[in-house]
């Protein structure tokens, strides 16, 4: 999900920062009216995400390109897939090469490991969540691309909901004066998270009327007790330190959501090229 005059405004950015005064390697060696058609392939298997995002860069530099797109964001496909074809001015079709290659491989890199891991807990009832830790400018998109390899968003922004930590505990002096505080201000719809590293915090924030409780780098068997003593009467969300090899183990405990940074900060670099069709 992501607005599309938004996007614009990034795209111009992204090309400005790219072009410069003007593409001197095409401007010097391709001649105004030859054409080129290129096909956008991916070279390994992969989530893909942005693959529309790619396409307005492509537009929006040269209005004269003919872009047809030949998948969807959320598609799994295998290496040497066509995700789209390019055909028109030659100049400005390289021109946009890149930067068009750049978010596509960026974003699908992160859709594709949001993948991996969501598969590593399908079994349970617990659904994969992002974070705030994004690059700036691109949170969006980024978060965008977790959607698309079949994860959840969290907060998009501080202005998404109140998330009440250990700082914020500690200086307005406990959970109850903490949500005490919020409450009186806060707009009706929307919710309070409270992160507890402790079964007597969790037992506090649930007594207070905490919407969410985190479960913050808890143990396994701390997690099975706050799961039996919340007995779902509010969703609990495990967090802090979750990495692939231990999040089967944490889904099993039943919460119902896991928060990593990983699968926006931690994906590998996915290979997809634009060649010659």
């Amino acid at each position: 999900m992501y607005d599309s005059f938004a996007i614009a405004r990034l795209i111009d950015l992204w090309l400005a920062e790219d072009v410069g005064h003007g593409d001197l390697t095409a401007q010097t060696m391709i001649e105004p009216d030859e054409r080129g058609r290129f096909a956008m392939n991916a070279r390994e298997p992969l989530t893909v995400a942005g693959i529309e995002v790619a396409a307005a860069v492509f537009r929006r530099y040269e209005p004269r390109l003919d872009v047809a797109v030949a998948v969807r964001d959320g598609d799994a496909v295998a290496s040497g897939a066509v995700l789209l074809t390019v055909e028109g001015p030659a100049r400005g079709l390289l021109t946009a090469e890149r930067t068009a290659l750049n978010i596509v491989q960026h974003l699908s890199a992160i859709a594709t490991e949001t993948a991996r891991w969501v598969a590593l807990i399908a079994h349970t009832k617990a659904r994969l969540i992002d974070t705030r830790k994004t690059t700036p400018g691109l949170r969006m998109l980024e978060k965008h691309a977790v959607t698309c390899g079949g994860g959840l968003n969290h907060r998009l922004g501080l202005d998404n909901g109140v998330m009440i930590k250990d700082n914020h505990i500690a200086v307005c002096g406990g959970i109850t004066a903490a949500v005490a505080r919020a409450r009186r201000q806060l707009p009706t719809l929307t919710k309070i998270e409270v992160e507890c590293d402790r079964l007597d915090q969790v037992d506090e924030a649930l007594a207070v009327g905490a919407d969410v409780i985190m479960l913050d780098n808890m143990s396994l068997p701390d997690m099975r007790a706050a799961v039996a003593r919340v007995a779902g009467r509010v969703p609990l969300e495990a967090s802090g330190g979750i990495r692939f090899d231990t999040i089967k183990a944490i889904a099993e405990t039943g919460v119902d959501y896991i928060s990593t940074s990983k699968i926006t900060q931690g994906a590998r670099p996915i290979d997809i090229g634009l060649d010659a069709a």
